[in-house]
């Protein structure tokens, strides 16, 4: 369901929360590519709360439109409010479902996708979470000015052109514990609604970021 969350700035913002099915293991926050929360990511949220884990999805577009969801055949405009967002800003959003999260007990994740998913890893930098998963996070290098404070594990696409080798090269020599794994797929390879989706290479990231989680989290 969507609630309402407030940030530590005073900003509110909606989040779409789904429930764990069955016994509870922990928390996980789902950040947005450049879309918003689309019925996909909400598919992504189902899928985790029924290995047992309350989900946040935090709409981090509210600051810039309301209830932005946008047709994956116009990431131009999804491009020009991502680019208009703050990091700063989304991440007292993310840190908002964080806390909702953990107030229920147990610990927290962020997984994020796309944009979401470097907003994982600036996540693992500089919020109190278990542990953070990037899939083919973007925009590294305006990232790589402080350590780890949680176990972060990457997915990235050999042909990603949003993430070319050097990119993610230099992240992970600035990184050095983040957790790599290198799949036959271009960029948003686990989006399932889009025709960049690689059924095999999709598999195989969820199995390994559910053992990470089932380390990390519970």
């Amino acid at each position: 369901m969507m609630t309402q969350l407030t940030a530590a700035d005073g900003h509110v913002l909606d989040c779409w929360m789904v429930e764990a099915n069955g016994p509870r293991r922990g928390g996980i926050v789902i950040l947005q590519e450049i879309f918003g929360v689309t019925d996909q990511l909400k598919g992504v949220a189902a899928m985790y709360a029924v290995k047992g884990y309350d989900v946040a999805v935090p709409a981090l577009f509210d600051r810039h439109e309301k209830d932005a969801v946008i047709p994956f055949d116009q990431g131009a405009r999804g491009r020009d409010m991502m680019l208009a967002s703050k990091p700063e800003e989304c991440l007292m959003d993310v840190d908002s479902a964080v806390k909702a999260l953990a107030i229920k007990g147990g610990r927290v994740a962020v997984i994020g996708f796309c944009w979401g998913g470097g907003l994982a890893l600036r996540a693992a930098q500089k919020l109190d979470i278990a542990a953070a998963v990037a899939f083919y996070g973007t925009r590294l290098q305006q990232y790589l000015d402080s350590p780890l404070k949680a176990p972060l594990l990457g997915h990235f696409g050999r042909t990603d052109d949003h993430v070319p080798p050097e990119m993610l090269a230099e992240a992970q020599a600035y990184l050095p514990d983040m957790e790599v794994h290198l799949y036959d797929a271009g960029h948003a390879f686990v989006n399932d609604a889009r025709t960049t989706y690689v059924a095999e290479a999709a598999a195989e990231a969820h199995v390994r970021t559910q053992a990470f989680l089932a380390r990390h989290v519970g």
